[in-house]
């Protein structure tokens, strides 16, 4: 990670503070079917708190309860068992919702409208006056980067650009509260940065930022502290350098120096270092790696209605055939015994022995027919002279 941003990541907890945005106790969703049987227990005794100007961060694979647990502090869902605060309140509070922004994972708007018209729409539902939509509409449009397709419907908007006017729309009446679920999908590597720097800010401003992502260098970048589920429980929790430390090795930063020094002592290169500065702390480790190790030790003791890592091909698309590794289909062709070429004048003297009686036979049948010309009688030279004396007499009748 580039120094720059480490800066600007160092710099989020400025307006960090102990008061409690976000409090969730003994949460529990256990959905049922129509017989109100349960069918999938999407979150399982889940503890967490969030902080004012905190950027915090819900990980897990796909069906691991980040998306039931973001629409259960929305107040979208009941939960069955467990309590939530949302700003000291109940999440289905009417005036805790008006201090609340959400982008969903997948954006809903009316296709119709352009982006202008959006914004004044999402304005309005907040009871926002006119001018504040207008001034609003005009900041967030320049800041998510389509200040110049104001007229164009969103419906014909790519999903990165519409993505843009979901997170323009998720802060029109300046929450105090943002719920990100995904909000880089679908945008190119500009627009991530811009998320992120902007993710930032509002964090420097005191605004509390909970965000659902399954890009790690992302979360990587700008949470202060995550939790990680699988099977609806929370696997891990706490900051990343919590998290991602190995506290058995120790690593020491130093400017560049000469070799000689180098082989020296901690104590010396103290005393030889007359620039920059020399730094101890625990190294850490990739949050995708460690990511994945979480999620694989959980995936060996519990169970989840989420997806899984794929086993096998299924059997339709195998069409009832295994197929074997290119290995064992060359060990068991060399085992199978090896057998003498076949000459090929053998395959002639293979062959039915043609029957001599029965072609001469069929010849002679064949002579025997006679052919169409001489079944055909000749004509005379008599029998047309009188045809002739015929045809004459007739003609001479008519006259």
């Amino acid at each position: 990670m580039p120094v720059a941003e480490l800066n600007r990541k160092s710099d989020i907890g400025n307006q960090k503070s102990d008061e409690v945005i976000v409090s969730v106790r003994g949460l529990t969703k256990v959905f049922k079917d129509f017989w109100n049987r349960p069918k999938a227990r999407a979150v399982d005794n889940v503890d967490f708190e969030v902080r004012r100007g905190e950027v915090f961060g819900l990980l897990g694979p796909n069906g691991s309860g980040k998306s039931t647990t973001v629409k259960l502090l929305l107040g979208l869902l009941n939960p069955t068992k467990g309590h939530i605060e949302v700003f000291g309140h109940s999440p289905r509070h009417v005036q805790t919702k008006s201090r609340i922004g959400y982008l969903p994972e997948e954006s809903y708007l009316y296709r119709y409208l352009n982006s202008r018209e959006t914004l004044d729409f999402f304005g309005n539902l907040f009871h926002l006056s006119k001018d504040d939509r207008n001034n609003r509409a005009e900041q967030l449009l320049e800041m998510v980067g389509l200040g110049k397709t104001q007229t164009r419907a969103v419906g014909e908007f790519s999903k990165g650009m519409q993505r843009r006017i979901g997170l323009a729309q998720a802060l029109i009446n300046d929450p105090d509260l943002i719920i990100l679920d995904e909000p880089t999908a679908g945008l190119d590597p500009i627009g991530c940065r811009e998320v992120k720097d902007l993710i930032i800010a509002l964090a420097r401003r005191g605004k509390t930022v909970i965000l659902s992502s399954h890009l790690l260098s992302d979360v990587e970048d700008v949470c202060d502290r995550v939790v990680i589920y699988y099977g609806g429980k929370i696997q891990a929790a706490g900051t990343l350098n919590e998290l991602l430390a190995t506290p058995d090795t120790l690593q020491i930063t130093t400017p560049v120096l000469p070799r000689e020094t180098l082989e020296r002592v901690l104590e010396i290169i103290r005393k030889d270092i007359s620039k920059g500065e020399v730094r101890v702390d625990n190294p850490t480790q990739n949050l995708e790696s460690y990511f994945l190790d979480v999620v694989a030790k959980a995936r060996a003791a519990n169970e989840t209605s989420g997806a899984q890592s794929g086993a096998r091909v299924a059997e339709y698309l195998r069409g009832g055939v295994e197929a074997k590794p290119a290995a064992d289909k060359i060990l068991e062709k060399l085992s199978l015994p090896q057998t003498q070429a076949v000459a090929p004048t053998s395959t002639v003297e293979t062959k039915t022995a043609v029957n001599e009686s029965k072609l001469a036979a069929l010849g002679k049948a064949v002579e025997a027919v006679p052919s169409k010309t001489e079944s055909a009688p000749a004509v005379k030279p008599a029998d047309l002279a009188k045809a002739d004396e015929k045809l004459s007499s007739l003609l001479g009748g008519k006259k």
